[in-house]
């Protein structure tokens, strides 16, 4: 077993699969509040707890679940990565080690409390977003597959 701040990898507590047939991907299950990263032969490397979207955000008066499918990631920032939308009005909530695969959809280091509590980003852990971020996630190639 290999342990990290927030994620390990073991089979006997994994919520994913220890090996998929496509790799290079990042799978994310918000009914498990989980994520996964598999390498490029579809092998399970590493996972973690993750928050998204709520059901209804008050401040912007509608639901605000993440979107789910598959996405491309096409950019990705460093640990001053801030929200241009959020807070509402005046945006620059931290949103460290972003990982943007649909609009303003990310992926990014944040509180993870155990349910869905977010605007629609996938919060995961500061460690577990930096690792994504920097030694996982290829701009243009890497894959997140979400669903609740």
């Amino acid at each position: 077993m290999t342990t990290t701040a927030s994620a390990y990898y073991d089979d006997d507590y994994a919520p994913f699969p220890r090996r998929i047939s496509t790799g290079n991907i990042i799978k994310v299950d918000l009914g498990k509040l989980a994520w996964a990263a598999y390498d490029d032969a579809g092998y399970l490397v590493r996972w973690g707890r993750a928050s998204g979207g709520k059901k209804y955000c008050p401040d912007i008066g509608r639901g605000c679940r993440t979107v789910t499918g598959t996405y491309t990631i096409y950019r990705k920032q460093g640990p001053g990565c801030k929200s241009s939308r959020f807070p509402v009005g005046r945006g620059g909530a931290p949103m460290p080690y972003c990982m943007h695969f649909k609009g303003g959809y990310a992926l990014h280091g944040g509180q993870v409390p155990g349910y869905n509590a977010s605007h629609g980003c996938i919060r995961l852990h500061y460690g577990d977003a930096e690792w994504l971020n920097q030694d996982f996630v290829r701009v243009g190639s890497t894959r997140v597959n979400i669903k609740y």
